[in-house]
């Protein structure tokens, strides 16, 4: 028996059909006025239905957002966000429930229902921001799952204890556990990679590699990820964030990079930065590799920007690759969505039969016309539940 059937939408813009769910999933996609009559429903007024929208590169753990604003400071390299983030934190009760919670209202705002999310594990904090995290998630009733991956934001084998902490994280539940530029940061990018390979190996779990080195540097630790991933079984279960360096690198070297990256099974996630060099998004999707898009941080002591809208982040990825065939606008969107279904642990995630509940309706008249106007999240429903109304956060 159907539980909610929301009547009257424009799946993907197609034609009116009726998304019929039960419980926390779709059991049906019907076209309009055919749809059982029985349990509640929801005129959708012809609007335009989408999956729920995916982030699958957030920092949930780190934001000041719904604080007295916060100026920036420090210095302006990845050492020095580090360094910076690292002296502040404390003073501005960074993390907390509270924050944590407030910024995946935003998410659900904005009609985000899964994230993957990076989350500090130091010598500092230990995993008490994991724990943050599952409780803010946990008083939305999980209207937002989140994928956490226990993330070494101050380095890996430049702080002795760190394998160690990440190594409970995995034990305790982490689905993923995370690296950030072992030539850069740790300066040992054979070391840190060893370590977390063991790790991930041993305990089952997914690897997210922040990279942000950039040109042959980047391109030599690509090769490094993609051996250590192939040599171990992890294919499929390991991501390189960021990941400039294949934007640099010449024709020929990207060629061989990308060659790696698919035989290894590797995903990409972005964020689509201005002023970096754009992916190259043709051959990637040839390739069928995996791309996620993300907000990364949100009013953090990194940088004032973000606002937690995925639709937002696939709009400057289709800017900064110069996309502008209505197909090419529609892919972008669905990296938000249906595309990204392995970031957050789905093996599926659209508007079809089987597919967990997740429903986000906008006035727009098309796909296209969505991305380029980012309109108001009119509808959002998580799991079944509808969490969003005219806008307006229900849970």
């Amino acid at each position: 028996m159907a539980s909610l059937t929301v009547t009257g939408v424009r799946p993907w813009g197609g034609d009116l059909a009726d998304i019929v769910l039960d419980g926390d999933r779709i059991s049906d996609v019907r076209p309009a006025g055919s749809a059982p009559v029985e349990g509640e429903r929801i005129d959708g007024a012809g609007l335009l239905a989408l999956p729920g929208f995916v982030n699958s590169h957030a920092h949930v753990d780190k934001s000041w957002w719904g604080k007295p604003w916060v100026s920036y400071g420090g210095v302006a390299s990845t050492e020095g966000r580090i360094a910076h983030e690292r002296a502040e934190r404390d003073k501005l009760g960074i993390p907390s429930v509270e924050v944590a919670e407030t910024v995946l209202r935003e998410f659900l705002r904005h009609g985000t229902t899964a994230a993957r999310s990076h989350v500090d594990v130091d010598l500092g904090l230990g995993l008490r921001g994991i724990e943050i995290v599952r409780e803010a998630a946990e008083r939305l009733g999980g209207a937002v799952e989140v994928e956490i991956v226990a993330f070494p934001q101050d380095g890996v084998l430049r702080r002795p204890g760190v394998l160690k902490l990440l190594d409970e994280a995995a034990a305790a539940g982490a689905g993923w556990i995370g690296g950030l530029d072992p030539a850069g940061i740790d300066r040992d990018p054979v070391g840190q990679l060893d370590g977390l390979f063991e790790i991930a190996e041993r305990r089952g779990v997914g690897l997210d590699i922040h990279l942000h080195d950039g040109g042959e540097l980047g391109a030599f630790q690509y090769e490094l990820i993609a051996d250590r991933t192939v040599r171990t079984g992890l294919q499929g279960k390991v991501t390189v964030s960021h990941g400039f360096a294949l934007g640099e690198v010449p024709p020929a070297r990207q060629a061989a990079l990308l060659d790696r990256i698919t035989e290894a099974g590797i995903s990409l996630a972005t964020v689509a930065p201005v002023r970096t060099a754009p992916l190259p998004w043709t051959e990637l999707s040839a390739r069928e590799v995996p791309v996620g898009l993300g907000t990364d941080g949100i009013r953090d002591l990194w940088s004032p920007y973000g606002d937690g809208d995925v639709l937002q982040i696939a709009l400057g990825f289709a800017r900064l690759h110069g996309l502008r065939k209505d197909e090419d606008l529609v892919a972008a969107v669905e990296l938000a969505t249906r595309r990204a279904a392995s970031f957050v642990g789905r093996g599926r995630h659209d508007l079809a039969p089987g597919c967990r509940a997740d429903v986000v309706l906008v006035a727009a008249e098309n796909v296209p016309d969505a991305l380029m106007r980012v309109p108001v999240r009119s509808l959002v429903i998580a799991g079944g539940r509808v969490v969003v109304w005219d806008g307006e956060v229900l849970v």
